[in-house]
């Protein structure tokens, strides 16, 4: 999910005693509470508490979840997010792990992504943060909703009750009627990185519109290193550097086709859609489809040529955040697994 209020169903942390803190070093930690009043974060120098803040939003929710507080009409992150691969509590991505912060502004970049709107107003409290921000509390439409990737509703609302009989939608638009290049910017706009310069917050875009007149898209966001992949990766350089992408016309809904359905994980799925493309008859099929058969084939198409690399941001110890890198490629070293492990299992 990508936002919601946050209450006993949506934090994703334990609160029991025991597995409820967070210890940076033996004079620093975070401990997570609750109260009558809500769900909080403290934190503790030697011993004594130093600032307290409610849990109010939660972000995130599948790789893991980190969340932000309202200090009046402002919202600034939480020292304390948490990671999915080990359902535990980590320093929140941004924070210094040597000391406890609570003064990372969340702005309309994050909101832009990560809400379907927020009214922008007049910060309550303009010389605390530098570049602050207010928001309209009572404005927020958590999570995405339809009218990000279909438009505006208000008009094919009206119309369809006036005329129930009627099929065909009308004043709204189907992601199918997209150009290759429409398609691609209505994910891009959230799915490119978080390093682009906003021109315009991305609440406004619509299908059919220009990219270039939202954001302006940093050189530096080109993927010459295909392994530094994050939760803010920019997965749509990453695709369109493809020699998949450059090659067909191939775009973001052909392997993501079920956007209304939840596909995650579904490697034999995705799978099939590999295929669709690289088959016999194509002329085009897997160099190593003949020595892996086709159990094999059918669970590794994703492993292989878009593989997990450890994020640099989400950590839980140990035990970074695996995430799948949208560069479709032959990479050696997983072919090589691929070998070492079809040669062991025949031994």
């Amino acid at each position: 999910m990508a936002s919601q209020p946050a209450n006993s169903y949506t934090i994703q942390g334990s609160f029991a005693k025991g597995v409820n803190e967070l210890i940076f070093n033996p004079n620093l930690k975070v401990v997570m509470n609750k109260r009558d009043s809500g769900y909080f974060q403290t934190g503790f120098e030697n011993g004594k508490a130093t600032q307290s803040q409610r849990f109010d939003i939660v972000f995130g929710g599948i790789k893991g979840q980190t969340y932000a507080y309202w200090l009046t009409n402002e919202l600034f992150q939480l020292p304390v997010s948490y990671a999915g691969n080990t359902h535990s509590w980590i320093n929140s991505p941004g924070y210094a792990p040597n000391r406890i912060a609570f003064e990372r502004m969340i702005g309309t970049q994050c909101l832009g992504c990560h809400t379907s709107y927020a009214k922008r107003e007049e910060p309550d409290l303009p010389g605390f943060y530098s570049g602050a921000e207010g928001f309209s509390k009572s404005t927020v439409v958590y999570n995405i909703d339809c009218e990000r990737c279909h438009g505006p509703a208000a008009e094919h609302v009206k119309f369809q009750t006036g005329h129930p009989a009627e099929q065909k939608a009308k004043y709204i638009v189907a992601f199918s009627s997209l150009t290759r290049a429409q398609k691609i910017n209505m994910c891009a706009i959230c799915h490119s990185g978080a390093n682009n310069h906003m021109l315009k917050p991305a609440f406004g875009y619509k299908p059919q519109d220009t990219l270039a007149n939202y954001m302006r898209l940093f050189s530096s966001n080109a993927p010459t290193n295909y392994k530094v992949i994050d939760v803010h990766g920019n997965q749509t350089a990453l695709l369109e550097s493809s020699k998949c992408f450059i090659g067909s016309q191939l775009d973001c809904s052909t392997c993501h086709s079920s956007t209304h359905v939840n596909d995650r994980d579904n490697i034999t799925l995705y799978t099939t859609r590999c295929m669709s493309c690289h088959s016999k008859e194509s002329h085009n099929e897997c160099r190593l489809g003949g020595q892996l058969g086709p159990v094999l084939l059918k669970n590794n198409c994703i492993s292989c040529h878009m593989p997990i690399f450890p994020s640099k941001v989400i950590i839980a110890g140990q035990a970074p955040t695996l995430i799948h890198t949208h560069r479709i490629a032959i990479y050696p070293e997983e072919t090589r697994k691929i070998l070492a492990y079809l040669k062991s299992d025949r031994k």
